[in-house]
């Protein structure tokens, strides 16, 4: 009887392993020191070309979310925030304009 659920929870887990996508677990194994070393150098060089207007749009994006309800997790209520957040920043920036 102990064979049969050791069996079933192998079997359990192969078959979990081939649903899940395998871009999550090879992503820190597939890259090296150096790729890994140039991509946060890349980052870093475009945080500072782009710093100045993308700073101040996200801190008014983040001032927005803060009055809002927490960010969900479902994929169609997520567009749905954002949506609701780019209006309201698009409200702001107008209010800013006049």
């Amino acid at each position: 009887m102990f064979e049969i659920i050791i069996l079933s929870m192998i079997l359990f887990l192969f078959a979990a392993s081939g649903y899940a996508p395998l871009t999550h677990g090879m992503r820190f194994f597939g890259q090296t020191k150096h790729s890994k070393k140039s991509v946060q150098a890349e980052t870093e060089r475009e945080v500072r070309t782009h710093s100045e207007p993308q700073s101040f749009l996200n801190h008014l994006r983040k001032e927005v979310e803060a009055e809002l309800f927490p960010r969900p997790t479902d994929s169609v209520l997520r567009r749905h925030y954002d949506t609701l957040v780019a209006v309201e920043l698009e409200n702001r920036l107008a209010l800013m304009a006049e």
